[in-house]
């Protein structure tokens, strides 16, 4: 059975515009093959952060929803971790 999950994940802000969507396709596109379906793209764009992460003080936020199997999440988790370009993420699952 599908759950539905939400992934927000922090870019580096030197990432260049193509190479942020390179990586959203990406992800977007694991979802896809491993039997999920994205729900929303929520794209929150350049924000200040509250501390500095690899020394950069600010970060782009975009913030993934979709319905997935578990063993799916726990691939995209593993994406997101060996992705260049990615500061940090957090999977939550949303009450249903």
């Amino acid at each position: 059975m599908a759950n539905n999950y939400e992934t927000l994940v922090l870019l580096s802000p030197e990432l260049a515009e193509e190479d942020r969507r390179v990586i959203l396709d990406n992800l977007t596109g694991i979802v896809d093959r491993e039997g999920g379906s994205m729900v929303e793209t929520d794209d929150w764009g350049m924000r200040q952060l509250a501390y500095p992460v690899q020394k950069q003080t600010r970060g782009y936020y975009v913030r993934l929803v979709y319905d997935a199997p578990g063993a799916l999440v726990a691939e995209l988790e593993r994406n997101i971790r060996i992705t260049d370009g990615i500061f940090k993420f957090m999977t939550v699952k949303l009450a249903a």
